[in-house]
């Protein structure tokens, strides 16, 4: 059942009057979701939730906050919960205690965006099943399609606080993901995957995923080994998109300040990377299916600038951090026991013009990263270093040949200062925009 935000609103701050609580805010959301799973042609596994989560801070006459949360946001639900964070206000910190953030109560950007009614559960599972048929029928060596799936979800946001602000936001988002397994005599298998969301099942490119996903698995089939060496790389934008999500603290400014991130204070204003590259986070650029308006602590979300040129030019705030260094917050913040910061959407792009044009046609032996894979423990994010396997080919002028099996390793910093050329063309992904970046000098470690 949908949300009442004024409900919730009224009453939270009746409830907060009855207990003598003058300061508190309640950042939360709600969603249901459905998916399906299939096996060759039958349902495998069918998935419905509906949950709901409310961070609940109050501060105290001390000026000292406690936090707690529910999955009650009735009136019972409510009173307990401002009640216990009343009581754990007491023992909250004293240094650098959360507070409002001041653009709590500003203008938010007005969205549009489509969003579509929930189809039956029979439509998601045929719909699924046509896809998986489709794929295995691509190429007579994809044997199966192990891991997929179709869902559907509506998810509410808000925040709300007793010095007048109340915003909220409902999206639906539907989404498929496929991945293929490839079995040939004599052959190691071979796989890929692909995914593709939308905000309406009508809108969802199905076909899309399909051909990606044959696509990519399909070029993997005739693979050979790769020398161990030195080569110019090219990321795809996923694989580029994702080593920037795994040094984000490069950006954090919560990060920063506890001396976990690659960057410092004063890095701000440094060349950090080739002035090729230019990179902001744009949490409401059109292409953002995630696009939402404000963040966890209520502040306005925006695109900020993060590398000019390949200069360092912004860090991400929250509230809190921004305070403590006397800045605006951005609308990062994600709210829970401890606030933290996080990024929203890259926009990678090009900075410097160069009259350089590198070409896959026309390059010779460079290595096409599609995708990376271990970044959960390949990554030493506080060190800057990487070393990850990947799905790839050798390019030679134009002839693309399958990697059988190799790993990439470098330092990050080092990457972004060894890029020699940004594409123009830019895609769109899950995690951003980005376009395909050329990177010289990479270490390649063949099986």
């Amino acid at each position: 059942m949908p949300l009442n935000i004024q409900t919730v609103s009224d009453s939270a701050r009746q409830i907060a009057t009855k207990l003598g609580i003058s300061k508190f805010d309640l950042s939360g959301s709600t969603s249901d979701e459905t998916s399906v799973e299939v096996d060759k042609g039958e349902l495998k596994q069918i998935e419905a939730a509906n949950s709901a989560g409310i961070t609940v801070r109050v501060w105290n006459n001390e000026h000292t906050v406690g936090i707690t949360s529910t999955t009650d946001y009735d009136e019972v639900g409510l009173e307990l919960a401002l009640k216990t964070a009343h009581e754990a206000s007491f023992f909250g910190i004293k240094e650098h205690a959360p507070d409002f953030s001041p653009e709590a109560t500003a203008p938010i950007a007005q969205i549009e965006v489509e969003s579509g009614e929930a189809v039956a559960v029979p439509q998601l599972i045929e719909s699924l099943v046509a896809a998986e048929q489709k794929l295995l029928g691509a190429h007579e060596a994809i044997e199966s399609v192990p891991y997929n799936g179709l869902s559907q979800s509506s998810i509410e946001q808000f925040y709300i606080n007793s010095a007048g602000a109340l915003r909220s936001e409902a999206r639906t988002y539907t989404s498929i993901y496929l991945y293929a397994k490839t079995e040939q005599e004599g052959k190691k298998p071979r796989s890929a995957g692909a995914f593709e969301r939308s905000h309406t099942f009508e809108k969802l490119d199905i076909q899309k995923c399909i051909d990606e996903v044959a696509e990519k698995t399909i070029s993997h089939l005739d693979y050979k080994k790769v020398a161990t060496g030195k080569y110019t790389i090219v990321f795809s934008p996923k694989a580029f998109l994702s080593l920037m999500g795994a040094f984000s603290n490069l950006f954090n400014a919560q990060s920063i300040l506890d001396n976990q991130s690659l960057s410092k204070l004063e890095s701000l204003g440094t060349q950090i990377a080739s002035p090729l590259l230019s990179v902001a986070d744009d949490a409401l650029h059109p292409s953002n299916i995630g696009i939402g308006a404000f963040d966890g602590e209520g502040t306005p979300t925006r695109r900020v600038n993060l590398i000019d040129k390949g200069v360092l030019s912004s860090f991400i705030h929250s509230a809190g951090t921004a305070k403590r260094l006397n800045v605006q917050p951005t609308g990062h913040a994600n709210m829970g026991a401890k606030i933290t910061v996080s990024p929203h959407f890259y926009h990678v792009s090009g900075g410097e013009k160069t009259d350089e044009n590198y070409h896959l046609d026309t390059a010779e032996n460079v290595i096409l990263i599609d995708s990376l894979q271990a970044l959960h423990s390949g990554v030493q994010s506080l060190q800057g270093s990487f070393s990850l396997p990947f799905d790839g080919w050798l390019v030679n002028k134009g002839v693309k040949t399958s990697i059988e099996a190799a790993t990439v390793a470098g330092d990050f910093r080092e990457l972004l200062n060894s890029i020699v050329y940004v594409e123009p063309e830019e895609e769109v992904r899950s995690g951003g925009i980005c376009p395909h970046i050329w990177v010289e000098g990479l270490s390649v470690t063949g099986e």
